[in-house]
């Protein structure tokens, strides 16, 4: 139970922490934070709670990661519901506790595309451009998938688990780098279910993208890592 509480509570601060910057801190005249501010946010969510409560329940936070960590040998098929249900019930709860701060502003508009954090694809919601649902999915499907290489790397019993929670925040950071223009990021079925749930619409509309792309790329990652990748106990160091 111990884990679920911990899955619930890291998802819930992902979502707090990185969906809550967006809405409240990325627009701020002369003091916003911008592109950069919110993809750091996203980053430091994960890395705070790998070290807070990643020793607990593995710090997956992401229904995508645990389906890539099955698929790569590192987590229990009898886990996965109770993970992914822990999941979004803190992704759903953080939105819950964004959703009531930002009405206490007054009349709340989730009208446009992207608002209240949401994905989206087909959109041109940042510089005037809208990218297809093909080139959403496949910036989903690829970050997705190279976020769990990175995270299956920075945690194999190899590797210097003391600096595994900076590997997969720095990760984070720069996948909402590359992809907050594209989609908004999602990486994480997850933060994208609890967001368009709160404004739903175009969100709840698109939302099977972002639990389809990010699930089937983290298990491609985690396919990539456990076959092609993953160091075995027979070899010898060169």
């Amino acid at each position: 139970m111990k884990k679920l509480f911990a899955e619930f509570f890291g998802t819930f601060w992902l979502v707090f922490g990185g969906c809550g910057s967006a809405v409240f801190a990325a627009g701020v005249p002369d003091i916003g934070i911008g592109l950069l501010g919110v993809s750091l946010a996203f980053g430091l969510t994960v890395l705070t709670m790998a070290y807070a409560v990643g020793h607990i329940s593995g710090g997956h936070f992401n229904p995508a990661v645990s389906f890539g960590l099955l698929a790569g040998g590192r987590f229990s098929a009898k886990d996965l519901i109770p993970y992914v249900v822990s999941q979004c019930l803190g992704a759903l709860v953080a939105a819950g506790c964004l959703y009531a701060i930002l009405n206490g502003s007054g009349a709340v508009d989730f009208s446009q595309p992207g608002a209240f954090a949401t994905n989206f694809y087909g959109e041109a919601v940042y510089n005037g451009k809208a990218f297809s649902m093909g080139a959403a999915f496949l910036a989903e499907f690829l970050l997705t998938a190279f976020f769990l290489i990175v995270i299956m790397g920075a945690t194999d019993k190899w590797a210097n688990g003391k600096f595994a929670g900076i590997a997969i925040g720095l990760a984070l950071t720069l996948i909402h780098l590359i992809s907050i223009p594209i989609t908004n990021t999602s990486v994480n079925p997850a933060r994208s279910l609890s967001q368009a749930v709160f404004t739903g619409g175009l969100a709840m509309s698109q939302l099977w993208l972002f639990w389809a792309a990010p699930i089937l790329g983290g298990i491609v990652g985690g396919l990539i890592y456990k076959f092609l990748l993953q160091r075995d106990t027979a070899e010898v160091t060169d």
